[in-house]
């Protein structure tokens, strides 16, 4: 399941930027490869974090 999700992401995400760029439009995403490998980053860092089981739950810390 998760390759066919993973495959339908890429397949949508190719469109849209497709349509971006057939009408011109900037990107909503960093257009350089530092910007890209950004947020690369952050999902990594999210996933070692996660992995780890560590964490803070900040919204139960300010009553929300």
């Amino acid at each position: 399941m998760d390759l066919v999700l993973t495959i339908v992401a890429v397949c949508t995400g190719a469109l849209a930027g497709g349509l971006f760029a057939f009408f011109n439009v900037p990107i909503p995403a960093p257009p350089e490869l530092p910007g890209l490998m950004g947020i690369v980053g952050i999902y990594v860092g999210y996933k070692l974090v996660a992995a780890a089981d560590v964490g803070y739950d900040l919204l139960a810390a300010l009553g929300l």
